[in-house]
């Protein structure tokens, strides 16, 4: 999906999607992943218009809402309202990790950085078992987020699951130890607002 203006908002029901940007040269960055229970551009309920296309990374189930339907809501329920806004509020804040990790942070910490948010977010729509989850996206794709090349991507990987924190077989991740990963990924999860969304 790439549109530049919105008359409507993509709520994710079911998938892995991406937000992309696309170079001159071809080379693409993933800006954001969504899962179940997502919209994946809420943002442009405000703005109309977006700056980056949205592309499934699996096969998706995605409802479209129209912007009067979203408004007619918001009208009729204050709280909804809130709640759509503490969405975009989070979705900034995982911008803003995001940005960090990518600037700051070595390919191992990143890699864990963003297994712990996956994990949180997909045990927060039941879609994770114990510290098990899967992640249905290929190492490339992953790469596309993370800012790797494809080999530094699988040998990043390879260093994680030498560290005996993380099982990672095909799109099977098991997480052996959660204190270990979050220690390594230097992981706090204030910026996902788990609790105050739910206020």
């Amino acid at each position: 999906m790439s549109r530049s203006t919105l008359t409507e908002s993509c709520l994710l029901v079911d998938g892995i999607a991406a937000r992309e940007t696309v170079s001159r040269e071809g080379k693409r960055q993933l800006s954001a992943l969504h899962f179940a229970g997502d919209f994946v551009d809420l943002h442009g309920f405000v703005l109309k218009e977006i700056d980056h296309g949205v592309t499934a990374l699996t096969d998706c189930t995605a409802v479209f809402v129209p912007h009067t339907e979203i408004t007619r809501v918001i009208g009729q329920s204050p709280a909804l309202g809130r709640a759509l806004w503490m969405l975009t509020a989070v979705d900034a804040a995982i911008q803003r990790a995001w940005i960090a990790c990518l600037g700051r942070s070595p390919a191992l910490t990143h890699l864990a950085h963003l297994l712990c948010e996956i994990y949180l977010r997909l045990h927060l729509v039941d879609l994770a078992w114990g510290y098990r989850f899967s992640l249905a996206i290929t190492q490339v794709e992953l790469a596309d987020a993370l800012g790797l090349s494809p080999v530094h991507m699988n040998r990043t990987i390879q260093e994680l699951r030498a560290t005996g924190l993380v099982s990672w077989n095909g799109f099977d991740v098991a997480i052996q130890s959660w204190d270990g990963l979050l220690a390594l990924a230097e992981f706090d999860g204030t910026y996902l607002n788990l609790v105050q969304r739910f206020r």
